[in-house]
């Protein structure tokens, strides 16, 4: 069976959880025998057997972000229908066009996986402008003439026949993301400890650690309100980066500033990191946190949970999309409630209680480290047992056979 899997992200140039789901399904994927994988990705992927970079073509470089994107979409296409392939798979908008109109060309089904649906992001419109209208009718476009459609939780699946009713819901099928526990296990070297001491933070003391990009969806301005309510001499880990507009990192700057003011100069550090840290370092942070935080309003599923888990750190998260299908409450970790407004921006219909709560949920596991350390060993046999990345190829290839078969998979 030859995929062409289609993206924006390949290693290395990975941004969130969707550029980390193609990167570990491609190479679990090239494990199975009789398997063929072409990786088609934006700008310049890692050089290696069977995947292809593709830049935007000339004369776009000042266009539309979207537009530049639909011009890097054509090339593939282009190329899936040149190609070979039995099937072609898209991931996130920005493949999802080239996706579409390679299988159209080729003849070929074309499998969408979701790992977010833009009219449940509307906040997108302040980053790519009108563009956000091109992103919208690019996913729409694709996924009511895609052959079969991967959820990467049942909460998603549940959002794809909300947003695209026309959706014939045989269609869309769960598949979870996954971990290489193998990869992302718990790191208390005297190495990794000196990496933290080099950030200012002392790996002994109590730390709270949020891992993610500044966007909306993760809810970062919520959790540092919520952060005023925790004792000072817990450190505050905040690895941030990539910011959405300027608006929100200003947002963003202001809150960070006034959390350390109302803390006062005697108080434990919060530490801001705003690149993207290789692997181990994360690793290093997340093993020494006592507790993880995932204030997010929008999560399909949340591989960033996965990591933490699988460094034994327990996890407070929001209880909304896919994350309390990772997150276990009582157990892995403690999930913080939330009723959110009905016009897709995830907005918390009561953002003081939310806050309050998500606060509260923060006290509470940090007040009991033993129990902590509990929930978070229990977090990652639940990564390791529920989550490779082998499992998920599997039911991912279960999928593909169906869809050219053209039978439902025995999911």
């Amino acid at each position: 069976m030859r995929i062409d899997i289609l993206s924006r992200e390949y290693p290395p140039n990975i941004y969130g959880g969707a550029g980390v789901h193609v990167a570990e399904l491609t190479r679990a994927l090239r494990a199975v025998e009789g398997v063929e994988v072409q990786v088609r990705a934006f700008d310049d992927p890692v050089e290696e057997e069977g995947t292809t970079g593709y830049a935007v073509p000339a004369g776009l470089e000042d266009a539309n972000g979207a537009l530049r994107t639909l011009g890097v979409d054509l090339l593939m296409a282009r190329d899936v229908a040149a190609g070979g392939a039995d099937l072609v798979h898209s991931h996130t908008w920005y493949a999802n066009m080239g996706g579409h109109l390679g299988g159209l060309l080729a003849g070929i089904p074309h499998v969408v996986s979701a790992h977010s649906l833009e009219p449940l992001r509307p906040w997108k419109a302040e980053q790519l402008g009108g563009g956000y209208g091109i992103s919208s009718m690019a996913e729409k476009v694709s996924y009511e003439g895609a052959a079969g459609i991967v959820a990467v939780s049942a909460g998603m699946r549940e959002d794809i026949l909300r947003s695209y009713p026309a959706v014939d819901p045989a269609r869309v099928h769960v598949v979870h993301n996954g971990i290489d526990s193998g990869l992302w296990q718990r790191d208390t070297s005297a190495a990794a400890a000196d990496f933290v001491r080099s950030q200012g933070l002392d790996p002994g003391a109590r730390s709270a650690v949020f891992l993610g990009r500044i966007t909306r969806q993760k809810g970062l301005p919520y959790l540092l309100r919520a952060l005023r309510q925790v004792e000072d001499d817990v450190q505050v880990v905040l690895l941030a980066g990539a910011p959405d507009t300027p608006e929100i990192e200003q947002e963003v700057v202001g809150l960070v500033d006034q959390l350390r003011t109302d803390r006062g100069e005697a108080a434990a550090p919060v530490v801001w990191i705003g690149e993207m840290l290789p692997r181990d370092k994360v690793i290093a942070v997340l093993s020494h946190a006592t507790v993880f935080m995932c204030p997010s309003v929008y999560e399909p599923l949340g591989i960033v949970n996965l990591e933490a888990m699988a460094c034994g750190a327990p996890v407070v998260a929001t209880a909304t999309g896919g994350i309390p299908e990772v997150v276990v409450d009582g157990e892995t970790g403690w999930l913080v409630p939330i009723e959110q407004v009905g016009d897709g921006t995830g907005t918390p219909v009561d953002e003081e209680r939310f806050v309050a709560d998500l606060g509260a949920a923060l006290v509470a596991a940090l007040a009991d480290p033993a129990e902590a350390a509990r929930r978070g060993e229990a977090g990652r046999r639940r990564a390791v047992e529920a989550f490779s990345w082998t499992t998920i190829a599997e039911r991912t290839l279960e999928v593909y056979r169906a869809v050219l078969e053209g039978r439902a998979p025995a999911l």
